[in-house]
């Protein structure tokens, strides 16, 4: 009777060790940086543990589009930006916004001061760095509503595809180049530009801004109640790590710096960062906000036809009930 018991009790405890830990796997939409500290303190922390979850965190890059991760079954939730995840949706990849932890855009142009520019007028004719692979689209609609054509045509702006660097900029092959508040604006700084040598049109400030790393999960996943309570305990964990990220930037700073594999990151360069990304985040728990929602639709639709990032409204693109089913 003893033996059976004791091995009743081992069954037990292996079972319920299967079911506390439920396995989730978020695809990142860039490397491992401050840009996505939560993710890694909420994992140090020990907040997803806590949650019951055993959490896979997949570090970006140039050559990972978090669409096309989820669509082939490589991830569970993906960060993403909500141009770059609509297009995909009106694509053929049903993504649905979860949750919005960034509320402000950290999105820019950075343009030298030597050649002039000093409103957005003047960019009739220049020559501007712009990021592709989904991020190129904010950048569209803008161009959009200055009614400035992107295709090299006269009385437009000439559009060099930028990589992830600012070479063009300190080159001088571009006049003006895409940057981000918390990331290549400063590496323009560390170059030895001075911010008086500089002209930043920040999106957020010309009424063009849109929704930046929110996450992302498959339409037809979210029709399974199991999945969704998945979810909700994964994003309460997350917005937890993102609120300690904020209030210990320098010790959020170091977590990211653990997990840089690569070892190309500075420990000066993710405090810095780690403190511009809590400017933009949400603090009221990341809950979408639908009048983001249809501000950010209603820019990307101003695209023009030439080049529309998306042609119509979507519907069913967002949802409240993962954060409606967090643990309370």
């Amino acid at each position: 009777m003893r033996s059976l018991a004791g091995a009743a009790a081992m069954i037990a405890m292996v079972t319920g060790g299967a079911q506390a830990a439920e396995k989730v796997t978020i695809q990142l939409k860039w490397v491992t940086q401050a840009q996505f500290a939560g993710y890694y303190v909420a994992q140090a922390k020990g907040f997803y543990k806590e949650a019951g979850l055993d959490v896979t965190i997949k570090p970006g890059g140039p050559d990972v589009a978090p669409p096309q991760v989820i669509a082939g079954g490589g991830a569970d939730v993906v960060v993403d930006w909500m141009p770059s995840a609509l297009a995909s949706r009106e694509k053929g990849v049903p993504l649905v916004n979860i949750a919005q932890p960034f509320k402000k855009s950290g999105l820019m142009l950075t343009c030298r001061a030597e050649t002039g520019i000093k409103t957005p007028a003047d960019l009739k004719g220049r020559t501007l760095g712009v990021w592709y692979s989904g991020n190129e689209y904010p950048f569209l609609a803008w161009m959009a509503t200055l009614g400035l054509k992107t295709d090299g045509s006269p009385g437009g702006v000439k559009v060099l595809k930028q990589g992830f660097n600012v070479d063009p900029l300190i080159q001088k092959q571009a006049d003006c180049v895409s940057t981000m508040s918390y990331n290549e604006y400063w590496q323009v700084i560390d170059a030895g530009f001075k911010p008086e040598q500089l002209v930043v049109f920040k999106y957020e400030d010309q009424g063009v801004a849109t929704l930046e790393d929110g996450l992302y999960a498959l339409e037809s996943k979210l029709k399974d109640k199991a999945f969704v309570a998945k979810l909700g305990k994964f994003v309460a964990a997350s917005e937890k790590g993102w609120a300690y990220a904020a209030k210990h930037p320098d010790e959020a700073a170091g977590i990211v710096l653990e997990n840089d594999t690569s070892g190309a990151q500075t420990e000066k360069h993710q405090k810095r960062m780690m403190g511009e990304i809590a400017k933009l985040l949400d603090t009221s728990g990341g809950k979408l906000a639908p009048a983001d929602f249809d501000r950010t639709v209603s820019i990307l639709l101003s695209g023009g036809t030439d080049q529309p990032v998306i042609t119509k409204k979507p519907e069913g693109a967002w949802t409240h009930a993962v954060s409606d089913a967090e643990p309370k």
